[in-house]
């Protein structure tokens, strides 16, 4: 009997092709949508879990207070790991101190290239749980050795075994490789870890000593909790840490110290006010009820179509039952013919997840693959699969198999007049989450616009950033300088602490005039030398900018227009502020430049010429009557000749700057990719529905034609109850969408707000779509000839 059964949902599926088409591959897009967004909630789920002692492993966060206002920072003092071993040594296996990721140039013979990573504790391989593929973990002993990745050996030293060799690093430091691991996975928080070197390096280097104390929040502390610990317990001990270390400078900012667990590393990286609010989890939960919702409408359609092209078969069902057939058999060959369907649908939905995941992966910033090893993997789909074909053929299997043949061959069998409203509130469901992702899609798009757009006070065309990686870059600056400005290809060049569009550096305790000796400061402070206004073209507001002119620069501020009224000056040019252990005169204001987050307020800024050596960037501005392309090409011939063995690396502003929206850009793509597969699958459910409805109503079009209706009249009054559907799923997603997309965009504080139109270009969007969807079917009963509606009776 399964084979008879078999062969006839072969039959039936070949006979009605295009319905099977349609059929099987809405539910497959639906399928294969949610397999996509399962591999993606799962890579997000499992970061970090590649490190065997990941739920022991924490970073050491602290809590300031400025103004009332607590910060958490994730940066912390190199002496805190000293102090976490010496008086807290028992809470914990390992306490790790590491700087954050760099990315100097590595040498060996002719090749030079730029990798990043970390300069890290002797206890950093083992606490990592890294798998070396040579060496041990125990190869940060010596200050002057190094571990490489797997991907950096091999780009050094391709095949040959590596440990031994001699690197040296940024011209100026020679390391021993002792030991290679194995590459760590995308999603890992460590996944840019090419190489880590000796801390005990970085601090003979760098004289860090001498140079840093307890106020000085530069590097990062990692530890891992004794086995026998609770990571709470462990966090509540060493709260005041830092406040029993500090002088009573710092003890203002009441600072706490806590740890964040690797667990909650990626998905709750966010704080507001000393308190973790989530981060990325609210994406996981967000895609995981998009991924639901697809695929519910995808099986609405599924058992719509189902639904439609079975009432057909009542005949069928009848002639059967008559010539012997019991409804045992009946309700086996609906189930069959059920599962039969869904199986290809999940077999297909695979083939489309293959081919969809190298598009998805560079989207969503991915490693993914299929889980083909994994029984879960298997075990839900299959699951979902069986699920998904008993629920849809439970209509046919049981509904039809119950007709009494003399009723349904004698044509009295009726559907009943509320036989339609499941269908018709299962596509009003369709639309709602359809018409919903097509306006989120459309507000997430307007926000980043809007900050697109935001003016940022500065010339971001044309200008470009080069890293100072050597001593050498630094020392060689002048005559670089000189001769990019002779051969005409820049209009200026100048040096900063950080780049025009990553502004990081803070510092507290400055002193003016009328400052509230209660006031807890914190400022964000710029090194740069005379030239840097000129290169990036800020506004200055007040006073005058830096000049090599005037010696006394060098212990002159520029403020922007935030600082002016957060330090309450009301004429600031000539004001003095005691800062740096010296006192430092105000000699201009410059425009609010945005230099941070671009949905933020502009905050508070001093920039000082640099007289601490702590310049990282030069910033050039390429000649505007010279091509992009001709300029870079000539700047990297003057840095080689400048600096023949030192890798030449540049960024132009405008990649920093849309770097800064790829996270929001990303969700918006994703966002926009989901809706139109929402409606897509919607507009099948429609087709559906507007198919069984013309097959219900296919003697009533005969009879009114006959009676003078035209097409059009018949158009409109097949098509008439659909958009009541859509302006009922208008009416329930507008209010929904707005709610919660009100409170996406009260995390931004610069952002939008949400236009009527919107709203209406969604809904009419979404009725001009079904309409059309409509029309085909309506369009086609209208136009069947009444006679071949008539004659069976």
């Amino acid at each position: 009997m399964w084979k008879n059964y078999l062969k006839i949902a072969y039959r039936n599926l070949r006979r009605q092709w295009g319905y099977s088409l349609i059929n099987i591959g809405g539910l497959a897009v639906g399928m294969a949508l949610a397999i996509l967004i399962g591999l993606w909630i799962y890579d997000e789920l499992s970061f970090n879990k590649y490190h065997k002692n990941y739920h022991r492993i924490a970073r050491v966060m602290q809590n300031q207070t400025f103004d009332g206002e607590v910060v958490t920072w994730g940066s912390q003092a190199v002496q805190l790991g000293p102090e976490l071993r010496n008086s807290y040594g028992s809470n914990f296996e390992h306490v790790v101190i590491s700087s954050f990721t760099r990315s100097p140039i590595l040498t060996f013979g002719e090749k030079a290239l730029a990798k990043t990573g970390n300069f890290m504790e002797a206890d950093a391989p083992g606490m990592l749980s890294l798998k070396m593929l040579k060496g041990t973990h125990a190869g940060l002993k010596d200050p002057y050795t190094i571990l490489l990745s797997e991907s950096t050996a091999k780009a050094f030293f391709g095949d040959s075994d590596p440990v031994g060799e001699i690197l040296k690093m940024d011209s100026r430091l020679d390391v021993k490789v002792t030991g290679v691991y194995e590459d760590l996975p995308h999603n890992s928080t460590f996944k840019d870890l090419n190489f880590i070197a000796p801390w005990d390096l970085m601090v003979k280097s760098e004289n860090l000593e001498e140079r840093v104390g307890w106020g000085n929040s530069w590097f990062q502390a990692f530890v891992q909790v004794a086995e026998n610990v609770d990571m709470a317990q462990a966090s509540l001990a060493i709260k005041e840490a830092k406040q029993h270390n500090v002088g009573d400078e710092d003890k203002r900012f009441n600072p706490e110290l806590f740890l964040h667990p690797m667990a909650k590393w990626h998905l709750y990286s966010q704080f507001e006010n000393g308190i973790s609010v989530g981060g990325k989890i609210t994406f996981v939960w967000l895609f995981g009820i998009i991924g639901g919702f697809v695929l519910l409408l995808a099986c609405i359609n599924f058992m719509n179509l189902s639904t439609a092209r079975s009432e057909k078969r009542a005949k069928e069902v009848g002639i059967r039952k008559v010539v012997g057939s019991f409804r045992s058999q009946l309700i086996n060959q609906f189930f069959g013919e059920s599962l039969v369907v869904t199986a290809l649908a999940f077999a297909l939905s695979i083939l489309l997840v293959q081919l969809a995941l190298p598009w998805f992966n560079e989207v969503a910033d991915k490693q993914m693959t299929v889980l083909w090893t994994s029984p879960l993997f298997w075990l839900t789909g299959i699951g979902f699969t069986f699920f998904t074909g008993l629920v849809a053929g439970s209509y046919p299997a049981f509904y039809l198999s119950a007709f009494r043949p003399i009723k349904v061959l004698k044509s009295t069998f009726r559907t009943g007049r509320f036989g339609s409203i499941p269908r018709k509130a299962l596509v009003v469901v369709q639309f709602t989450v359809s018409i919903t992702l097509i306006i989120g899609t459309i507000i997430v798009f307007q926000q980043i616009q809007h900050a697109k757009n935001r003016p940022v006070g500065y010339d971001r065309k044309g200008l470009i950033t080069i890293p100072i990686k050597t001593e050498e870059i630094r020392n060689h600056y002048e005559a670089f300088r000189n001769d990019l400005l002779a051969s005409g290809t820049i209009a200026e060049a100048a040096l900063s602490e950080s780049t025009i569009i990553n502004t990081g550096v803070t510092n507290s305790g400055f002193e003016w005039k009328g400052k509230d000796p209660n006031m807890q400061d914190e400022i964000v402070t710029g090194g740069v030398n005379h030239e840097f206004g000129k290169t990036v073209g800020w506004k200055i507001k007040e006073g005058r900018d830096f000049s090599r002119d005037f010696a006394t620069d060098s212990s002159g501020f520029i403020l922007n227009e935030t600082a002016v009224k957060y330090m309450g000056l009301e004429n600031p040019i000539g004001e003095t502020v005691k800062a740096f252990g010296g006192n430092y005169t105000i000699i201009g204001v410059v425009e609010d430049i945005v230099t941070q987050s671009l949905y933020q307020p502009v905050r508070q800024t001093i920039f000082y010429i640099d007289t601490f050596n702590r310049i990282k960037f030069i910033n050039i501005k390429i000649n505007p009557q010279v091509s992009a392309g001709k300029a870079i090409a000539e700047i990297e011939s003057i840095f080689k000749k400048h600096h023949p063995a030192t890798p030449f690396e540049y960024q132009f502003a405008d990649e920093e700057f849309a770097a800064k929206f790829l996270n929001e850009e990303r969700i918006g793509r994703l966002a926009g990719f989901f809706a139109i597969l929402a409606v897509f699958i919607s507009c099948l459910g429609l087709f559906g529905l507007a198919s069984f409805v013309a097959e219900q109503r296919t003697k009533e079009i005969g009879i009114r034609k006959i009676l003078g209706a035209s097409v059009a009249t018949l158009w409109g009054m097949l098509s008439s109850d659909f958009v009541v559907l859509v302006m009922i799923s208008c009416f329930i997603a507008i209010p929904v969408s707005y709610f919660y997309l009100n409170g996406w965009l009260l995390q931004y504080e610069y952002r939008i707000g949400i236009a009527w139109w919107v709203f209406v270009v969604a809904g009419a969007g979404a009725l001009a779509i079904a309409v059309l969807t409509v029309s085909f079917q309506s369009i086609r009963a209208a136009l069947a000839n009444p006679v071949e509606s008539l004659r069976s009776e």
